[in-house]
């Protein structure tokens, strides 16, 4: 089982990306909670050179509250991590965790329902991207 979703985007900016990985997001009920800009961080920290990436750390409060109350130590999982980044110019790739699949562990029902919702919206996320958000 993968641990992620992806898709990947041509002819956009990484920062037309961004925004518009944001707005998918938020169609689904996700806020963005953190922006962790790595190219700035690796630059900064270590001095090397790397290439676009950030992490988006998107939170869906219901689903968020659902899970902690089925769960207490989820939030040591939250928020659901969506990367953007650009490998290579011209190419935009976004992922997104799989929440059923890093909750398999946790052997609790009720979080396994609450991250098997949260995974099809944020595979709706992913698919909008893909389909130009047309949908």
């Amino acid at each position: 089982m993968d641990y992620y979703f992806s898709a990947q985007l041509k002819n956009q900016s990484f920062d037309e990306v961004v925004q518009m990985t944001t707005y998918a997001l938020s169609q689904e009920g996700f806020g963005v909670l953190t922006e962790i800009d790595m190219k700035a961080t690796l630059t900064k920290k270590l001095d090397v050179d790397f290439h676009n990436y950030k992490i988006l750390g998107a939170c869906n409060p219901p689903l968020a509250y659902r899970a902690l109350k089925a769960e207490d130590k989820i939030g040591t999982m939250l928020p659901c991590n969506v990367i953007v980044q650009e490998k290579e110019k011209g190419t935009i790739e976004i992922a997104a965790v799989d929440p059923a699949a890093s909750m398999q562990a946790v052997e609790n029902d009720a979080l396994i329902e609450v991250a098997e919702t949260v995974r099809e919206k944020l595979q709706n996320v992913i698919r909008r991207l893909e389909e130009g958000m047309n949908t």
